[in-house]
């Protein structure tokens, strides 16, 4: 596979959970990737590694009672910003209490070699 660029990879990213299908994240996720979850507020999870991060996110798009929505998506070079709102219909509090319909947040994100390297997630979570 050619190296992809970052708003490829974003794309891929993002289709991965609106579509429910992890699959797609495989081949995007770099071996020392970064990632801090947006849960528990106020600092999240920490995760380190491909496998670490490949398996958060994969439970999280193959789960069918959140809903991922990509509001908007900023690529500058190697950075990438995706704005979404989490859409819960399971009616547990999964981003905290008060917030169990959805949740607008946050990802903050760094390309390096054609796969996903660092991703901050933060929300409007309490």
């Amino acid at each position: 596979m050619s190296e992809l660029d970052t708003a490829e990879v974003i794309r891929r990213f993002n289709e991965a959970f609106t579509s429910h299908d992890p699959s797609g994240l495989t081949d995007l996720v770099a071996d020392d990737c970064v990632m801090v979850s947006v849960q528990p507020a106020p600092d999240g999870t920490r995760y380190e590694g491909r496998e670490e991060c490949l398996k958060f996110w994969a439970d999280l798009a193959a789960d069918p009672h959140t809903r991922f929505t990509p509001h908007d998506v900023f690529v500058a070079g190697e950075r990438a910003v995706i704005q979404w709102r989490a859409t819960f219909t399971d009616g547990q509090d999964t981003f905290g209490e008060g917030h169990t319909s959805s949740v607008l947040g946050v990802n903050v994100m760094r390309v390096r070699g054609g796969r996903i390297a660092e991703a901050l997630g933060y929300s409007k979570t309490p």
